[in-house]
């Protein structure tokens, strides 16, 4: 069958940022789309819709299909592909719910930044339920069900996996520039990379990242964490590759090789000044008050990886540590607000301690 001239139905998990972007490109090209979300969410989806900025126009879906529960998912199936597109530290609790209904589930394509939330579906559904997606395109919240895309970059999906190529098929008609990656691991691991940069020291220091890269001493702990990072893909035998509308190359190439003098000003003005004053995603979850961050999914896993490997990485562990300290309120967010020579100083013992 051709699947790329058919409709497809998506089950959307999550009508945050990314869902409310993919899910609502999708229905507005064509495709059949439902979103699943908690209850209070629905309630405001069911009662203002999804609005989505993008480019020049805006658009509005009135009365999305929108559900608080698998089962009545599962009533408006079956469905052809599931996005998975809740933060990290949600994706346990999501497959807890869902792993008892893993026959009447399609497959699902991980949008989700870190590297470790496909072996969390496959330990719920099984190996062939998980299709590695990646997203670089800068999408902003305005409030619920409501996201401006600032950027367009585009979205990456593994190409193990016989949906794929279908997939790519119809995010492209939906607008969404998708492209395919031999290696999922390369991949997901060089997404990693760039959500690293400038992410956790933002946050603990209540700073931006133009400021964070401004700083000579905090520039040089930003390269040794990635530093840090591409040591580890070494040895698992990853290879960084370039991400839609992403020179990924180029950076892992300034952090190990580059001096400096020629690497803060090329970053400052490749990275740094591309955000303005917006902030990262870690500091918005900070000072949003969740109470929750992803950061033991991205700089964690560094640190968890690096053990296996016998590879020791202190500054990730240190920024860590130090954010999901301020994160469950052990730390007050004032004892480091704008004082990285404090944030330097403690990674330095850290790195001390490695020795």
């Amino acid at each position: 069958m051709d699947f790329a001239k058919q409709n497809f139905r998506f089950l959307c998990f999550g009508v945050g940022a990314i869902g409310t972007y993919i899910g609502g490109s999708l229905f507005l090209s064509g495709q059949k789309v439902v979103f699943l979300e908690r209850p209070e969410v629905c309630k405001a989806i069911k009662e203002h819709g999804l609005h989505l900025e993008i480019g020049q126009n805006e658009h509005h879906i009135a009365n999305p299909e929108i559900v608080s529960s698998i089962d009545d998912a599962l009533t408006l199936g079956p469905y052809d592909a599931a996005i998975i597109a809740v933060k990290s530290f949600d994706t346990q609790s999501v497959m807890d719910t869902v792993k008892s209904y893993h026959v009447a589930l399609p497959p699902f394509i991980c949008f989700q930044n870190g590297v470790e939330n496909e072996s969390v579906i496959e330990r719920a559904l099984g190996t062939d339920k998980v299709i590695s997606g990646t997203l670089t395109s800068a999408i902003g919240k305005k409030s619920t069900g409501s996201i401006k895309l600032e950027k367009l970059r585009g979205i990456g999906l593994a190409s193990n996996h016989l949906l794929t190529s279908t997939l790519v098929d119809i995010f492209d008609k939906a607008g969404l520039n998708a492209k395919r990656y031999s290696s999922a691991a390369s991949m997901k691991w060089s997404k990693l990379l760039t959500n690293l940069m400038a992410n956790a020291t933002s946050a603990i220091l209540n700073m931006t990242v133009e400021e964070v890269y401004r700083n000579h001493g905090l520039f040089e702990l930003e390269m040794r964490q990635l530093r840090e990072t591409l040591e580890v893909m070494s040895a698992l035998k990853i290879h960084v590759t370039n991400l839609p509308g992403t020179p990924v190359r180029a950076i892992s190439f300034a952090a190990r090789y580059l001096p400096q003098f020629i690497s803060q000003p090329l970053l400052i003005e490749g990275v740094a000044k591309g955000r303005g004053n917006k902030m990262p995603s870690f500091h918005i979850d900070l000072y949003g008050g969740r109470g929750k961050s992803e950061v033991d999914y991205l700089n964690g896993a560094v640190v968890r990886f690096g053990e296996t490997l016998s590879i020791e990485t202190p500054v990730n562990r240190a920024l860590n540590q130090t954010l999901l300290a301020l994160t469950e309120g052990s730390i007050s967010k004032e004892e480091f607000d704008h004082r990285p020579d404090k944030l330097l100083e403690l990674v330095k013992r850290a790195e001390n301690e490695t020795i």
